[in-house]
């Protein structure tokens, strides 16, 4: 004590008592997890999901210090027959409630007491009970399958009399098997969906807020917490952001238009503008896009109604459905479209209406979703309703597509994973002027990580969703192999999108390449902009913002899957994209952005 006054009396502290606090705090013990509770929320489309929370004790007393929500993530398709969904909602159901047990009695006896900032020991502990879990999942379907055969054994032993009527029905059998076999083997047949453990969102929920709760204790933001896990507590001395992917278009794919090859139409801001000035032009974009879409002679939408107070009336209830569905779930407009190009003049025009050019002052990105329009009869893709592509005819077309409007600069899934030569064959011809990425073949990370490599196909890069039982070691694990290799990283949010915002710091942490995180509405998205945009002003401040670069993969034309990569391009020069890039292997130059002479961007 008498040491405490010494220290403290040249100070003279305003709150004697309190300083005095602070002095002894130093000599406390570190805190330990007490308590973890699990419950049941809704993510942003009224969706069961977990939030965890993480309680400690802090100087004998126990103290909440922060939760986390998980992302709820489907796999359904978005035609999928109403008896399939349906299905997938009851599942989510039963895993949620599942994964509330796991962490209200399993997980919070097995973590307590650990330190929440020792992530590597939280993590290990995690993945063995999840692999527990799994084994004994194993075993209960093991011996289903052994009941059913005896059943169905017993089952043959009564009936042994209907071969003589059974052979007229077998050869036609034969017969139709033929045609779908012939079809069947000009394409690869789909790998089968990976099961998701029912309760597997306790491991994930529980990873992510011990990570929070970790950043917390040691009073630094979470991505600062994330960067030091990854580089084993070396601090970088700079920090990029992630160029933000954000979708302005939703072309469905069940709508009465054609188009079906396009899920999302993306917008990136140059790297040359800060994060608040790609956002606002971004949004110029997206009231003009809103504009060209009114249909002449309704109504204004909610929207506009909201910022063109006096100017809103109602004028029909016919404006009313067209309304309600103007804006998608990811947070941007819905529209149909009847060819590929459609939506990209779209683009153009609301563009060139506001003084933009694509290519100079905006890039696109496509999310194509091919996995989706897969006909296994067929063999082929149906790209518009009626009209099918092979995948070597959609290598193809994407490369006449990218030659064409040579300011697309991603494309997302453009043929399923599945189709390994034809990536391979796309990333040769665009691989220079395009970033091919890969999302649904990185759904699940465990299935990544094969012997230190990286089991994907031939590609630019990969999204990364938090999903189901994946850790932040997972996680790190993975990017630093995607580095290692030269692959980008883009960390996606899913569809069934929660409040929560740790994604955007995982993003800036893991030193990903871009964030998806989808459009400009709904609070759910848009509040990961807002963490986006205060993370961009604290490492400004601080002066650790480094700017990010764009800087394109020249692949061999030798070159072989998940083995060789060549060196990345030099960096950017300040030239502009030149109009038409004819050579596969040509080099990229810079993607600069200059603001036109009347805009009033700041």
């Amino acid at each position: 004590m008498e040491e405490a006054l010494n220290a403290l009396f040249p100070q003279r502290p305003a709150d004697l008592y309190g300083e005095l606090a602070n002095y002894f705090s130093k000599f406390s013990k570190a805190p330990v997890i007490c308590k973890l509770v699990g419950r049941k929320v809704l993510d942003g489309v009224g969706q069961p999901t977990l939030e965890v929370e993480i309680y400690c004790t802090v100087k004998n007393y126990e103290k909440r210090i922060c939760s986390t929500v998980m992302s709820s993530h489907s796999q359904i398709p978005e035609n999928a027959l109403p008896e399939t969904t349906e299905a997938d909602e009851t599942e989510r159901n039963d895993s949620v409630n599942t994964a509330v047990e796991w962490v209200n009695e399993s997980l919070n006896t097995m973590l307590r007491d650990l330190k929440p900032t020792d992530q590597c020991k939280v993590d290990k502990m995690l993945g063995e009970y999840f692999t527990k879990k799994v084994e004994e999942k194993k075993e209960i379907q093991k011996q289903e399958e052994e009941v059913k055969e005896e059943a169905e054994a017993t089952l043959a032993l009564t009936s042994c009399t209907p071969s003589a009527t059974a052979l007229p029905g077998k050869k036609k059998a034969a017969k139709s098997g033929r045609k779908v076999a012939v079809a069947e083997r000009m394409i690869p047949p789909a790998e089968p969906v990976e099961s998701v453990l029912c309760g597997s969102l306790a491991i994930g929920g529980t990873s992510l807020a011990i990570a929070k709760a970790g950043a917390t204790i040691s009073r630094i933001p979470l991505y600062l917490h994330i960067a030091l896990l990854k580089h084993d507590q070396d601090s970088p001395k700079e920090m990029a952001l992630p160029l933000p992917m954000i979708t302005l278009l939703n072309c469905e794919k069940n709508s009465p238009a054609k188009l079906k090859l396009v899920k999302e139409v993306m917008l990136i801001p140059p790297v040359q503008l800060s994060l608040k000035q790609g956002i606002e032009r971004v949004l110029d974009i997206q009231k003009e896009m809103m504009r060209l879409l009114e249909p002449p002679g309704r109504a204004p939408s909610p929207q506009l109604a909201d910022r063109k107070k006096g100017r809103a009336h109602n004028t029909g209830k016919k404006a009313l459905p067209r309304a309600l569905k103007r804006e998608s779930h990811l947070g941007c407009l819905i529209t149909g479209c009847d060819n590929l190009e459609q939506p990209l003049l779209l683009m153009q025009t609301a563009c060139n209406n506001i003084g933009l050019e694509l290519g100079i002052d905006m890039y696109l990105a496509m999310n194509c979703a091919a996995h989706e329009l897969m006909d296994y009869v067929k063999g082929k893709y149906e790209i518009l309703t009626g009209t099918f592509k092979s995948p070597d005819e959609m290598v193809d077309m994407y490369v006449e597509l990218i030659n064409k409007f040579p300011f697309i600069i991603a494309l997302i899934d453009p043929l399923r994973k599945e189709d390994r030569q034809q990536w391979n064959n796309i990333c040769c011809a665009l691989g220079s002027k395009c970033y091919l990425v890969a999302e649904d073949a990185a759904t699940y990370i465990s299935k990544l990580k094969i012997d230190q490599n990286i089991n994907i196909p031939t590609c630019s890069g990969v999204v990364l969703k938090y999903i189901n039982q994946t850790m932040v070691s997972d996680l790190i694990q993975v990017t630093g192999l995607l580095d290692s290799q030269r692959h980008i990283t883009i960390l996606g949010s899913p569809d069934g999108e929660s409040s929560d915002d740790s994604i955007v710091d995982l993003a800036v942490g893991l030193g990903a390449r871009f964030i998806k995180l989808g459009g400009l509405s709904r609070g759910e998205r848009v509040t990961k902009y807002n963490r986006l945009l205060a993370i961009e002003e604290e490492l400004a401040k601080n002066r650790t913002l480094r700017e990010a670069n764009l800087e394109f993969i020249a692949f061999a034309e030798e070159s072989h899957p998940e083995k060789q990569l060549s060196d990345m391009l030099p960096p950017p020069k300040q030239d502009s994209l030149p109009p038409q890039l004819s050579q596969p292997a040509q080099e990229v130059r810079g993607l600069p952005a200059q603001l036109p002479e009347n805009s009033t961007l700041t």
